[in-house]
């Protein structure tokens, strides 16, 4: 039987529904489109995000089974929770976007590329700049030392990426902003793909069907989007001799 094709999309509401996503490769839905603030949101509230490399035409995924993090259920091990009381970072919200995503763009050990391709950066760029995009940050004696950064959209956060030039870094980062978008009332952080690293934080895989039925409910919204920065993050109490209950919202 000859391979299905993927739809080429010309307009944003052309998007399919994720469901209709390849077996081989897994989880791709469709090729071509932009990466507009219109195009980016409207891809991220059915399930689908860009991924490509240098050169190759905008491919839109949504994979399953896909990882998730519920903020109560992010997990804190022995040498975690040292690290949080030793206070070893300072932690801070939208001060440095452009440098955390050039930093999770640039080479890694593996020698791997990346698919933060400049193309990518700038339009998350974009995204930050109209209050979609957020990053946060861990900083010591006056350097970046790790981060994240992804988009949020209604009740979800959409992680894109993490990086750590010092031990534990990325996971001090998640840890907060877990903690951050609870008290925010968020309900659910996308991490994509799984990872042995996320799922030793707590992160688990759900269904591409219950995935979607969570953006109905959390991320259809057209709110106004938020400027993090100012946030009090680091004053944010953080129980590091108890692990909160795994349920999800």
């Amino acid at each position: 039987m000859a391979p299905r094709a993927i739809p080429w999309l010309d307009d944003p509401a052309d998007f399919p529904p994720a469901s209709s996503a390849l077996d081989d490769p897994s989880g791709l839905v469709a090729a071509g489109g932009k990466l507009s603030p219109e195009w980016l949101l409207a891809a991220y509230r059915r399930g689908i995000f860009p991924w490509f490399n240098e050169g190759d035409p905008i491919l839109w995924w949504s994979p399953d089974p896909r990882l998730v993090l519920f903020p109560r259920e992010i997990r804190l091990h022995r040498s975690l929770r040292r690290v949080l009381r030793q206070r070893r970072f300072e932690v801070r919200i939208d001060t440095a976007f452009p440098a955390v995503v050039a930093a999770c763009a640039a080479p890694r050990k593996s020698g791997d590329g990346t698919w933060i391709v400049p193309a990518m950066q700038a339009a998350y760029g974009k995204m930050h700049e109209l209050g979609h995009a957020h990053s946060v940050e861990c900083w010591r004696e006056g350097r970046l030392a790790g981060g994240l950064y992804g988009l949020a959209l209604g009740r979800v956060f959409f992680g894109e990426s993490m990086f750590s030039l010092e031990t534990n870094a990325s996971k001090i980062a998640l840890v907060h902003l877990a903690r951050l978008l609870e008290v925010k009332g968020f309900a659910m952080i996308d991490c994509q793909m799984t990872t042995s690293h996320l799922l030793s934080l707590g992160a688990r895989e759900i269904s591409r069907t219950d995935f979607c039925a969570g953006l109905e409910r959390w991320a259809s919204t057209n709110e106004t989007p938020e400027c993090w920065l100012g946030e009090q993050i680091q004053s944010i109490a953080w129980n590091a001799s108890s692990t909160r209950g795994s349920h999800a919202p």
